[in-house]
């Protein structure tokens, strides 16, 4: 049903692993690993303009949060004359609201779409996505861009030791697909690769919404609404990624630190040049006003030229 999604984003995986499979060998873990990490940064940077823009729509917001309050007092009575006079000064201020959400309703299909594919390696057991295949069967079925020969590539790939397709509660269909493409893992040595990156994917998630949190308006902050998504933010997403991690194999891990690190990363650089831009227009505002005539001044007159026109003869 989501194929438009499943093959775009199965082709980048491949390619990734194309590439660095020819440098590191197509069975290395490594190579699979970095090739979900260049998967999320490959589509964050096709969303970098996106997310610039929607950091751009939420300081426009604060701007005009006093201007928006005065009118939702103004019209209080009239929902329709409100929403067209909020809509005009939008549009009078170049505000579109969409952007704000736009980069997140975008990563939403692509991480559930990565999700889909990963999982679709082992399509053994009879849980969500499975279809009840044996690991026989399941290494010989191609997986969107994906041939015989790459699932079960990735399938035998280990990292320090682990396959990247495990999850501490991998179920005991997984164990034997794991067990025809190597030795079959322990939860012990499961749980030395993936907890660490639990632990940076959550301390990962806080301080990307600590980030957040310290730029929004004190006054919209103060909402109970905003301080209830703020709660949210700082401290149960995080703790899912401690409480969910056990169900997810070690790739989808990998993609959720290669994402919150490169939110992290983003955050800071387009805040950075985006203070440094209002900073210059704030000092450009400060000049022009020190420059101009002050009211009832005479205007500087021109200097005249030393050059005086002969007579006419």
């Amino acid at each position: 049903m989501l194929d438009f999604i499943y093959y775009p984003v199965s082709a980048i995986l491949w390619l990734w692993h194309t590439v660095f499979g020819a440098v590191l060998g197509p069975g290395s873990g490594f190579a699979w690993a970095l090739s979900v990490v260049f998967l999320v940064f490959t589509i964050r940077l096709l969303l970098l303009k996106p997310a610039i823009e929607q950091i751009r729509t939420a300081r426009r917001m604060q701007e005009l949060r006093p201007q928006l309050d005065k009118l939702r007092k103004e019209h209080a009575g009239d929902r329709g004359a409100q929403a067209a006079a909020m809509q005009k000064l939008q549009q009078e201020h170049g505000f579109n609201p969409l952007m704000g959400c736009l980069p997140a309703l975008v990563q939403l299909p692509v991480f559930l779409g990565l999700y889909h594919v990963l999982q679709s390696f082992d399509r053994t057991g009879t849980g969500f996505g499975k279809l009840g295949m044996t690991p026989e069967a399941n290494a010989a079925t191609p997986n969107y861009f994906f041939d015989v020969a790459d699932v079960q590539s990735f399938l035998g790939a280990r990292l320090f030791g682990t396959p990247i397709s495990a999850a501490i509660a991998s179920p005991d269909s997984a164990l034997e697909s794991f067990a025809a493409h190597g030795s079959v893992p322990t939860m012990a040595g499961i749980a030395i690769v993936a907890v660490p990156l639990m632990v940076v994917a959550s301390l990962a998630t806080h301080l990307n919404a600590r980030a957040s949190v310290a730029r929004q308006d004190p006054a919209a902050a103060a909402n109970p609404q905003m301080a209830l998504m703020n709660t949210l933010m700082l401290w149960v997403f995080p703790l899912g990624a401690l409480l969910g991690g056990p169900l997810l194999m070690i790739a989808i891990l990998l993609y959720w630190v290669a994402n919150n690190l490169w939110t992290y990363g983003q955050q800071h650089l387009v805040f950075a040049r985006m203070d440094r831009e209002a900073q210059k227009e704030s000092e450009a505002v400060e000049s022009s006003e020190a420059n101009a005539p002050q009211p009832g001044a005479r205007p500087a007159s021109r200097p005249k030229s030393g050059r005086r026109r002969g007579r006419a003869r």
